[in-house]
């Protein structure tokens, strides 16, 4: 039987939600099997639409973020959709992670 870890995801809002996440799961997969609602796009790593910040714990991607640059995974991002915790962990998610990975030129 794979490890359970406990991944306390905590939006900009203020609220936080503690999902158990087994070990042959990504964060994604196991926040929809416990109906907490997370923004995705291509569910591959190319897109970063689940981008979230790595606070606390330990992660690994299951194939290569192609969305992130080493800047990025250095500064602790990782993608839901591809990553799979080895610890229990804390998460920053929703879309506000995703916007601080894109430059935007109008500022």
């Amino acid at each position: 039987m794979s490890a359970v870890h406990r991944v306390e995801l905590r939006w900009r809002d203020g609220r936080t939600e503690t999902i158990a996440v087994r070990g042959d799961e990504t964060v994604l997969d196991a926040a929809g099997r416990e109906g907490v609602s997370l923004p995705f796009g291509c569910l591959t790593g190319a897109c970063a639409t689940c981008a979230g910040q790595l606070l606390a714990g330990r992660v690994e991607h299951r194939r290569p973020p192609r969305a992130l640059k080493e800047r990025h995974l250095a500064d602790g991002y990782v993608l839901l959709c591809v990553a799979e915790p080895r610890t229990d962990c804390r998460l920053r998610v929703g879309s506000d992670v995703q916007a601080e990975l894109v430059s935007n030129p109008w500022r």
